[in-house]
């Protein structure tokens, strides 16, 4: 069974597009589609329904889909082994993270990796941690550096690495400030602009008003800390956030019984054998959890 014809397959079942499965291997709609029908040909059973612009997997192509990740993830096994012999730690190595991680603790753990580890490749993806957890799971990225699910994740070896108070913030203006301290039923009678509650840290802030057996008036939900931060700072409403990234146009709220935070850390495939370059990093990360690289 051809390699080729199967990451063509792949990726159409993926993107449902033949189209956008060709940019992706850059190469031509037509080319992706005769690797499809070779094979297709070769198990003898129709892989994709075709209805207009609609593409579908068959009965076949989800009976093949499972097997066909299975072995496109042994063959970069097979391929990362053969790299690991070499005794330099070099190739590539696909970090996912947070945009909030990249902007605020990694650049200066890539500063020192990038120095200590010239030869390596470090391909960053930023997206949701949510997001991160998934390409973990199907394979696509060896590493992640995001913040750590609540519970447990049975697929995954995580490795806490930062804990991140998060505070209650407010425009000075707003109402809530003039108060000394403050008990969650004051916050949840105002609106509040919080991350997304689907999100991890949107998940910890809901998990702590339910316990008290309150409402959370969600007036904007963004999983952009930045963006939360910024309308909080116009007085749009309160809102959580890491202490680190508290700012002259915010003011710290002290409410009662209240101490909350999330663990950021990295996130890696229990069945997966960590490339040279994945482990080098990892230990960098640990070292900087005992306080060994400045992370500011």
């Amino acid at each position: 069974m051809d390699t080729q014809n199967l990451q063509a397959f792949l990726l159409v079942a993926e993107t449902g597009s033949f189209s956008l499965a060709a940019e992706q291997l850059h190469l031509t709609q037509p080319a992706v589609s005769k690797r499809v029908a070779q094979l297709e040909e070769q198990l003898d059973g129709k892989l994709f329904d075709r209805i207009g612009r609609n593409i579908g997997l068959t009965e076949a192509g989800k009976a093949l889909l499972p097997h066909a990740k299975r072995i496109q993830q042994e063959l970069r096994l097979a391929v990362q082994s053969v790299h690991d012999l070499d005794g330099e730690v070099s190739g590539a190595l696909r970090l996912a993270t947070s945009h909030h991680i990249g902007l605020h603790r990694l650049p200066p753990l890539l500063s020192y990796f990038s120095e200590a580890f010239p030869a390596v490749h470090i391909d960053i993806d930023f997206m949701d941690s949510e997001q991160a957890y998934d390409l973990i799971t199907q394979g696509k990225a060896e590493l992640a550096v995001v913040t750590l699910a609540p519970g447990d994740q049975g697929n995954m070896i995580t490795r806490p690495i930062w804990r991140d108070p998060l505070d209650f913030m407010v425009q000075a203006d707003h109402a809530l400030s003039s108060k000394e301290t403050l008990e969650l039923q004051d916050l949840s009678e105002h609106p509040a602009i919080l991350p997304g509650l689907n999100t991890y840290t949107g998940q910890i802030v809901k998990r702590l008003f339910d316990e008290r057996g309150l409402q959370l008036q969600v007036s904007l939900a963004t999983n952009y800390l930045e963006t939360i931060r910024m309308m909080a700072s116009v007085g749009l409403g309160w809102t959580i956030l890491p202490r680190s990234m508290k700012d002259s146009s915010l003011v710290k709220l002290e409410v009662e019984n209240a101490c909350i935070e999330r663990t950021l850390g990295g996130v890696y495939h229990r069945e997966r054998s960590l490339s040279r370059a994945a482990n080098a990093f990892m230990q960098v990360l640990l070292r900087s959890a005992d306080s060994d690289i400045e992370t500011g």
